[in-house]
């Protein structure tokens, strides 16, 4: 192999990693210390100033607690962009996506567990039902001219190109990319978003059904009618059409 081909794939792999950001903020990955009657250090999901970085332990400041401490520094992530997180595999990217403050759409991307030369989108899939969340996994692939994708169909120069593109459209995945994965201390004027209810009409009884019912005007400002206005007018029009030949609509 020549040295012009060694430099192209050298340069191409190194297009496919994000520049190195000056604005990268240190996240807790857990609930520091843990032990029972013990108060928190750090708690998981926050961002951490930096007071010294000794190698294997760092101090750390909690934005949550105000209180100083050394801690592993294994128990911490360092995020660049917001969505870029180093040092977190899939159960941990889950977890941090799990809490009410993120909803649907929701995501990160971090190195992938199981290939060093890719990375992982962990996008959250919010559902009606809190115990059906999900969070949705892709492996970001990259062609030797350092461009990435998730379907070989559509790449991108770069992983910024490829989240813009999915922020627009779901093209595939599993829903609509919307914000970073929530960071208390960053985030926090991030409200948490009530899960929806889904709201069911009483079931009709049609032969109990009379006009007054259908066609009445008292309605409550919650307007709780059985019956919907586009039904309403669906059936005036039919009534419309055979007035005087059905005699089963009371008044």
């Amino acid at each position: 192999m020549s040295e012009i081909e060694l430099l192209f794939i050298f340069c191409a792999s190194a297009s496919f990693l994000p520049a190195a950001s000056q604005d990268s903020v240190l996240v807790s990955l857990c609930d520091y210390p843990s032990f029972e009657h013990t108060g928190l250090t750090m708690c998981v999901g926050e961002r951490l100033t930096v007071m010294s970085d000794d190698g294997d332990f760092m101090m750390v400041r909690s934005t949550t607690t105000g209180r100083e401490s050394y801690v592993p520094s294994n128990y911490t992530a360092r995020v660049a962009h917001r969505w870029l997180f180093t040092g977190i595999g899939r159960c941990k990217a889950a977890e941090l996506l799990m809490p009410p403050n993120n909803y649907s759409g929701a995501f990160l991307i971090r190195e992938s567990e199981t290939n060093k030369d890719c990375y992982s989108l962990s996008v959250l899939m919010r559902t009606n039902s809190s115990y059906l969340d999900c969070v949705k996994h892709y492996r970001i692939s990259h062609l030797q001219n350092g461009w990435v994708y998730i379907s070989p169909g559509v790449t991108f120069p770069t992983l910024h190109h490829l989240v813009e593109h999915y922020s627009e459209s779901a093209d595939g995945l599993c829903c609509r990319l919307t914000e970073p994965c929530f960071i208390q201390g960053l985030d926090d004027a991030r409200e948490a978003r009530p899960v929806p209810t889904a709201i069911r009409r009483p079931t009709i009884n049609w032969k109990d059904i009379t006009r007054s019912v259908i066609f009445g005007r008292m309605r409550t400002e919650s307007d709780n009618s059985v019956v919907s206005e586009g039904l309403r007018e669906a059936i005036a029009s039919y009534l419309q059409m055979t007035d005087g030949n059905d005699h089963s609509w009371e008044t």
